[in-house]
């Protein structure tokens, strides 16, 4: 029994140390796209490209592997449609607006899903959504008046619909529970890699050694070893214990620019992003205790 135990907790701390792992690796987005001087297009393609690869060598490697399409399909090309505006959009944003209004606007992800899986779903939000949805129209307020000098609104709607669009993806895995989110996943990459393609005809990118450098490792480490790391962890950790360990991504995220390039987000961009990031881990927090209480 104490041997089971001590498993249990080993799991446990390795699903732990993947997620932080993982958001490490995420936070690390905003400086990326900032450090190299392509069209957004060209860098959400070419960085989509290499993260297909890696997560196909993985899935090679994975016993009992199935097709890719089936007949989940329609989800399939819904999942991926969402997941393609969210890279894409958030790679733009970057490009327009602070890193730090990008992520924050983006980390609403969790109240617009509450939203989305009314209408779809029909499970009507708690109060605990509500609250958040309060906070967090608070939070973007903030956001948007720090972004009106410290990047431009066009910069924000994009982040903010990279979090919308983040939120589908969320409701169409909860509609397909039996997906596979790897397969999903690399059907998005491949999807957003195709869309951009025209772009880099149109907007031919420098090919140095410092863009392929940050473009190998947004491919290949950012998104496709970080989506490993997360798949690995969230079956090892509660989704409430990966949400508060994924909330260090917006914290880390500006810091990384600032430290690098010297982009300072204003204050109220700071204020907003707080009460954000407290209205989504309060939420969280709450409905995982009232799930545990029934």
């Amino acid at each position: 029994m104490t041997g089971s135990i001590v498993l249990r907790k080993e799991h446990r701390l390795a699903g732990q140390g993947a997620i932080f792992l993982c958001a490490v690796l995420w936070s690390t987005s905003g400086l990326s796209i900032k450090l190299v001087d392509w069209h957004p297009m060209v860098i959400a393609g070419s960085r989509s490209l290499p993260a297909a690869v890696f997560l196909l060598a993985l899935r090679s490697l994975s016993p009992g592997r199935q097709s890719l399409i089936n007949k989940k399909t329609p989800a399939l090309i819904a999942y991926g449609l969402c997941y393609a505006v969210t890279m894409i959009s958030f790679v733009i944003a970057n490009k327009l607006t602070s890193s730090a209004n990008a992520i924050m606007l983006q980390y609403t992800a969790p109240v617009w899903a509450a939203l989305i899986g009314w209408l779809l779903l029909r499970e009507k939000p708690h109060w605990e959504h509500w609250c958040a949805m309060v906070l967090v129209g608070i939070g973007m307020y903030l956001v948007f008046a720090g972004g009106l000098t410290g990047g431009s609104p066009a910069g924000d709607l994009f982040a903010l619909l990279s979090g919308i669009a983040f939120a589908g993806n969320s409701v169409v895995l909860l509609m397909n529970k039996d997906g596979s989110p790897a397969d999903i996943l690399f059907f998005s990459l491949i999807l957003c890699t195709v869309i951009s393609l025209p772009f880099f005809f149109l907007y031919p990118p420098t090919l140095n050694s410092a863009n392929l450098l940050c473009m190998a490792f947004m491919g290949f480490l950012q998104i496709g070893a970080a989506s490993a790391l997360f798949a690995y962890g969230i079956k090892r950790v509660s989704a409430v214990q990966a949400m508060l360990i994924s909330a260090i991504e917006p914290v880390l995220n500006p810091v990384w620019v600032l430290a690098v390039t010297g982009e300072k987000p204003a204050l109220s961009v700071i204020a907003g992003g707080s009460v954000i990031i407290s209205a989504v881990v309060f939420s969280s927090v709450i409905q995982s205790t009232l799930r545990r209480r029934s």
